[in-house]
């Protein structure tokens, strides 16, 4: 089985570059982050003809998640019952698997409310995940806007004292983790520099001038049946691309 995440940028936009991408990969789930749109604009008759069921929980200009699933899909959750009215999170069971959509709150600044709210929105997610049910494969996808390490970071000097790789962040991650999740892509590539997001200036993309912040959350037991993890380079290149680019999990289920 083959899950996907991918923060498109505004599915508007990148539809072109995301129908193409979902035929010539044909990922079993995908997940998708920043979709930037309403649950009445979202195109669920043309992921049909893609093959794909789908759920989506939008809001229109900002934020906006979705699940594909050729596999199945049932018991959709859209966000965490706590009164948050920002599009962030959707979950649901797909073909044996409890999956969610994530699209984590950027932070801003240290000295923001906004980071605050990143805080104890990621506390709020591992409330969530630590009420599974036990013996359920996990999948925990999106974009995270956290680098886990020094080593998702291009350059960690010009974070210090910045989102993205502050230590509460970073800590809030290994909270998650210690709910027995694993990272897969790291667990698959223990010392490779690998980025998945890169800034659309300064001919970032081609300096390789990007950060890890799109993650696969999975299970120790779905980890441990993992064959394969990458981030699809080739989806970031081209005309009108996300900044992001779509990260893999190959599973032998």
């Amino acid at each position: 089985m083959k899950v996907a995440t991918w923060n498109v940028n505004s599915l508007t936009a990148r539809w072109p570059r995301v129908s193409a991408w979902l035929d010539e990969t044909s990922p079993d789930v995908a997940l998708l982050q920043e979709t930037k749109q309403t649950d009445e604009k979202f195109p669920f008759a043309d992921l049909k003809e893609l093959g794909y069921e789908s759920a989506h929980y939008g809001e229109g200009r900002w934020n906006g998640v979705a699940i594909l699933s050729k596999v199945g899909l049932e018991n959709v959750t859209r966000g965490f019952g706590d009164g948050d009215l920002e599009a962030r999170v959707i979950g649901a069971q797909c073909g044996g698997l409890q999956v969610y959509s994530c699209y984590v709150p950027n932070g801003r600044a240290l000295d923001s409310d906004h980071y605050q709210y990143k805080l104890r929105w990621l506390a709020s997610l591992a409330r969530t995940l630590a009420a599974r049910e036990p013996g359920e494969h996990l999948v925990v996808g999106g974009d995270f806007n956290v680098a886990p390490r020094d080593l998702d970071v291009y350059d960690p000097s010009l974070f210090v004292g910045m989102t993205h790789a502050s230590e509460p962040e970073r800590e809030a991650l290994r909270v998650l983790e210690s709910g027995g999740l694993v990272d897969l892509t790291r667990r698959l590539h223990p010392d490779e520099t690998i980025y998945s997001w890169w800034d659309y200036r300064n001919g970032a993309f081609h300096r390789g001038w990007g950060l890890r912040i799109d993650l696969l959350l999975v299970d120790q037991a779905l980890a441990e049946l993992a064959t394969e993890s990458y981030v699809d380079r080739d989806a970031r290149k081209g005309v009108k691309p996300s900044d992001h680019a779509p990260v893999v999990g190959v599973f032998s289920l």
